[in-house]
């Protein structure tokens, strides 16, 4: 396998000059993409280095606010105020907090990153997609690598919908049936969200092909509008490779509004992210347009976001629907500052890790792991320890970015020759990719 690795990844820089040109060119039938194969693996290790950041400082805060369900009250959210300072006990400490400081969470070269739930059903997926050489996975290894690589017992780092789908797994039951409402009525929690965005990191510039790739995998675990925000989040991610000349500002707002386009404009989503948007515009405070959101949606369910009314354990605090809404409180206001977006991510409450990695990885990606490591003024870890959560992977589960970046290179390779129409130009070697945008 590493034998594989290595050919596949050497045939990869063969076939990708390093071209340092703008990665974006019109030609007279197309907009095309360039991609550079040294800044394309230091992407991927920036996309899997980001996550980590934001996942782990999002913990710090996770299910510590969750609304009370009436008048937004002083202390029922945190605020800018609360950065740097102890944070509180979240809804499973009812006693024996431990307070830790609310702040970034690195992890020098010495360390080891965790695995999380925001990261290891990832990590599961690029390595059934790598080692089955495909681009596309089946049924049947979904299934396969669920319970080859998930702990039966507790702590086995699943919860909600990702449970149940596990459990129909044990039976025999494959997905896309395994999100079914009548099987998992956990259909509408954020679990997907968490857990399919890379798709779009295959399909470079191809939110409809990244959606087609990573649908069987939403389809574990989400339907309806839980699986509409999973798209949107994979055509974000398929996104972050185009309009390069353009300022991250201006970049992540250019590509949420072509997410945005992937939601049904009868559905709560869609509904979620006029509104949000609109109060960014408006100019309040991110906290402001935060408090209006679960005013709008947790105590006055609107927008046909009826959650509330089905009295769920802490208010469907895992819900798809209410985290989706923070997540672009964390984006919009970020304006693709990394720092900021995390910052924002991790005091918007509910559970705050899960959006707040979602765009840690997004953006790290689109920075590449030496800018991150710019923006913090140190160097970082790139080891990761996949058996903190999951089981039976190689080399006792201690995996590097830079071999993980490798595969996803590999993995992205073979869908632009497969499914995006892929080709090399004959005089430089460098792959070139048609693109639909406006």
């Amino acid at each position: 396998m590493q034998t594989f690795l290595v050919l596949t990844i050497l045939i990869f820089y063969t076939s990708f000059a390093k071209n340092k040109s703008t990665p974006l060119i019109n030609t007279q039938n197309s907009i095309v993409i360039k991609i550079d194969a040294e800044q394309y693996i230091d992407q991927f290790h920036g996309f899997w280095l980001g996550q980590c950041i934001a996942n782990w400082t999002g913990l710090i805060t996770e299910m510590d606010k969750i609304g009370n369900l009436g008048e937004v009250k002083t202390g029922a959210f945190y605020t800018r105020e609360n950065w740097g300072k102890a944070d509180q006990p979240n809804i499973w400490e009812t006693k024996g907090h431990i307070k830790r400081k609310i702040d970034f969470i690195l992890k020098d070269t010495t360390a080891v990153w965790g695995a999380d739930d925001d990261t290891d059903l990832e990590y599961m997926y690029q390595h059934l997609l790598y080692t089955n050489q495909t681009t596309e996975l089946t049924p049947e290894q979904i299934r396969t690598g669920w319970l080859n690589h998930i702990k039966k017992e507790e702590e086995n780092f699943l919860w909600v919908s990702n449970q149940q789908a596990y459990d129909l797994m044990q039976k025999g039951i494959k997905p896309p049936h395994t999100s079914l409402p009548a099987k998992n009525s956990h259909y509408n929690m954020i679990d997907a969200q968490l857990s399919t965005e890379i798709f779009g990191l295959y399909s470079p510039g191809r939110p409809d092909i990244g959606i087609q790739l990573g649908k069987l995998a939403v389809q574990t675990t989400a339907r309806h509008e839980a699986e509409e925000i999973a798209n949107f989040y994979i055509a974000m991610h398929a996104l972050a490779y185009l309009k390069t000349n353009l300022s991250m500002k201006k970049r992540i707002l250019w590509m949420a509004e072509e997410a945005q386009k992937t939601l049904d404009p009868e559905q709560f989503p869609k509904k979620m992210f006029n509104y949000t948007q609109k109060l960014w515009k408006s100019g309040i405070s991110w906290e402001h347009a935060r408090d209006s959101i679960y005013y709008r949606y947790q105590v006055q369910q609107k927008d046909g976001y009826k959650v509330s009314s089905q009295k769920l354990y802490c208010n469907g605090c895992f819900a798809a629907g209410i985290n989706f809404a923070s997540s672009l409180v964390s984006l919009f206001y970020g304006e693709g500052d990394l720092k900021q977006t995390i910052k924002i991510g991790t005091l918007m409450g509910w559970d705050s890790d899960n959006p707040t990695a979602t765009w840690g990885g997004l953006l790290g990606f689109m920075m590449g792991k030496d800018a991150i490591e710019k923006v913090f003024k140190t160097k970082l870890s790139n080891k990761f320890h996949i058996h903190r959560t999951r089981q039976n992977f190689i080399l006792g589960g201690i995996d590097t970015f830079e071999n993980m970046a490798q595969k996803g290179v590999a993995i992205a390779t073979r869908v632009i020759q497969e499914k995006l129409n892929g080709w090399q130009n004959p005089k430089n070697k460098i792959w070139q990719i048609p693109a639909k945008i406006n």
